[in-house]
């Protein structure tokens, strides 16, 4: 699963709101809103350079990889990704 770092990289830059982002960086405050909650299901590559750009960071600053609870790729008993886990 991936975790946005979006709220707590705004503190640390010292930037005020989510609103402001959105102004400056031209993404509809929704987006900027959705993205921070992490109900976002999608972000573009272009909004990740605005906002990486906007707050001087990397993309792995605003965004990390955590293994998920319940597997979505199926692996082989070499460990290797096979196919995607059917639901």
């Amino acid at each position: 699963m991936i975790r946005i770092h979006l709220l707590e990289l705004l503190g640390r830059k010292h930037w005020t709101t989510q609103a402001k982002l959105a102004r400056v960086t031209g993404i509809r405050p929704t987006t900027i809103s959705e993205f921070a909650r992490e109900i976002a299901t999608s972000i573009t590559l272009d909004n990740i350079d605005l906002i990486c750009e906007a707050l001087d960071c990397q993309p792995g600053d605003l965004m990390t990889f955590e293994p998920n609870e319940i597997p979505r790729i199926e692996r082989n008993q070499q460990g290797e990704p096979i196919r995607p886990v059917k639901d």
